[in-house]
């Protein structure tokens, strides 16, 4: 016989599926999203970045609408996928670097909040499987709730729109990292970019030597290309540095990393050697990204572009550094 539980946890696990699948249809992820959260690579398939908002939705309206061992088949289902989520973010918050998710649509960094609500969501979703069952086999949680538990449910969904809605926090700046360093190199010409002086933090060079971040720029450029021998969306940036190299002979070109050198696997002491920043200073200097970034640091101790994360958008960034150096050229 249907209780309470067996009829406000589905409608509950239905409405956050419903919104997650059609927050991710209006902001879709990719494979190199997928890539960053660990997705494992059998799994990293266009088709299935194209489906999964959409099992997503299927499964919140199943929650709803099925009981018996459809809604059981179903609710286990959820429960496994539940537990994936789970899986993935805590596995990231783990790495050393920086990870992301979009969970639902909006790509954000992975906190402990992240896990917590991941949790959480998993212990809906197993008590959900444990009475989901008791449920009308055709309609479900929707044919058994009546007009008293649609009046708890709708109360409940009142007081929690209200608490998220007066709780939830403005964007700042450190929010939208990538956004408030701007760029002088390929910014559109509208764009107003107030340039802010490179960090005086420390970090280490491949053969274990500390040195200071502005100090290193100081005569020629610095391009740094942030990213981790663990981000598989970075391999094609990491591949591309020697190439861009010899494109920009004029600027130093830097992978930085967050490992230690003797951790590290990209550790490399040919000039111009990896950076290393086990401490994060230097993303804790200008602002929080993910891998792959890239920025550029003037000669002058003054950032001078970016930064700008993904390989797409390095390499056009790097396209625009050679047309801006060759304007330079030209203009004597």
């Amino acid at each position: 016989m249907p209780t309470a539980l067996s009829m406000t946890l589905p409608l509950v696990l239905a409405a956050v599926m419903i919104a997650s699948g059609v927050a991710k249809l209006r902001q879709p992820d990719d494979l190199a999203g997928w890539s960053e959260l660990g997705v494992p690579r059998m799994l990293r398939q266009r088709w299935l970045v194209a489906l999964h908002p959409w099992a997503e939705l299927a499964l919140g309206l199943a929650f709803a609408l099925l009981g018996g061992v459809l809604g059981l088949l179903a609710a286990l289902v959820g429960l496994a996928l539940m537990a994936s989520y789970l899986w993935l973010a805590s596995a990231a918050y783990r790495r050393p670097q920086e990870a992301s998710c979009a969970c639902f649509g909006a790509r954000r960094p992975i906190t402990r909040l992240t896990i917590v609500r991941n949790a959480w969501l998993t212990l809906v979703a197993a008590g959900t499987a444990a009475v989901i069952w008791t449920n009308p086999l055709l309609g479900g949680a929707v044919a058994a709730a009546d007009a008293t538990a649609w009046a708890w449910i709708g109360g409940i969904a009142i007081g929690v729109v209200t608490a998220v809605l007066i709780a939830w926090p403005e964007p700042t700046p450190a929010e939208t990292p990538v956004a408030s360093a701007g760029s002088t190199v390929g910014a559109s010409e509208d764009a107003e970019y107030v340039r802010v002086r490179t960090p005086a933090v420390p970090v280490m060079l491949a053969d274990g030597q500390t040195v200071n971040l502005r100090k290193l720029t100081w005569g020629r450029p610095l391009l740094l290309l942030a990213v981790s021998e663990t981000c598989g969306v970075c391999t094609p940036v990491i591949e591309s540095a020697p190439d861009w190299r010899e494109l920009l002979p004029e600027i130093d070109i830097r992978l930085l990393v967050t490992r230690s050198p003797e951790e590290s696997k990209l550790a490399d002491t040919a000039e111009p050697q990896t950076l290393h920043d086990p401490h994060n200073y230097v993303s804790g200097s200008i602002a929080d990204w993910y891998s792959p970034t890239a920025l550029l640091l003037g000669a002058d101790g003054m950032l001078a572009g970016g930064p700008e994360s993904g390989h797409e958008a390095i390499r056009d960034f790097v396209a625009d550094i050679r047309a801006a150096l060759d304007e330079q050229i030209a203009a004597g």
